[in-house]
């Protein structure tokens, strides 16, 4: 199998006609606030992209690292009658990457949300392709060209 992040930068240049710049964490990021601690930012320029099940259809969400999904608020923005958490093989399946290393962007998703928190900033940090690289993205690309909505459901 390719390497991971080379695979990330191949995806993420198709899909915003640019690389992002890739950074190598060898403690990994086991969270947000890991991730912030070694990059030396607000966790609140964290993303963590989560995919759900929404009465069975996949939906990715863009989170700020200091929020967690609300299911209810989500069910009801997608005016769905049955919202869980993806397992880990539905995510790799659904997004091509494995829990841990899922990047912002490089799959294809009928459905994405974002946390309007992280468009305050002109640089967000999310996953590269594996647990221990993240990559810069900026949210208005996640927006408009990624296509996510805005949406407050998030606690």
């Amino acid at each position: 199998m390719a390497d991971p992040t080379a695979r990330f930068r191949r995806r993420a240049r198709e899909t915003l006609g640019t690389t992002p710049e890739v950074r190598e964490l060898p403690a990994g990021t086991h969270s947000a606030a890991d991730a912030a601690a070694a990059l030396d930012c607000p966790i609140e320029a964290i993303v963590k992209s989560i995919v759900f099940l929404a009465d069975g259809q996949p939906v990715l969400v863009y989170t700020a690292g200091h929020h967690e999904v609300g299911e209810s608020a989500l069910a009801e923005v997608l005016d769905a009658e049955v919202v869980e958490l993806a397992d880990p093989e539905t995510v790799e399946e659904v997004s091509g990457w494995p829990i841990g290393g899922v990047p912002p962007v490089g799959h294809e998703v009928d459905r994405t949300l974002i946390d309007p928190a992280l468009q305050q900033f002109e640089t967000i940090w999310g996953g590269a392709g594996t647990p221990e690289t993240v990559a810069a993205v900026d949210p208005a690309d996640l927006v408009t060209v990624i296509g996510a909505d805005p949406a407050d459901i998030f606690e």
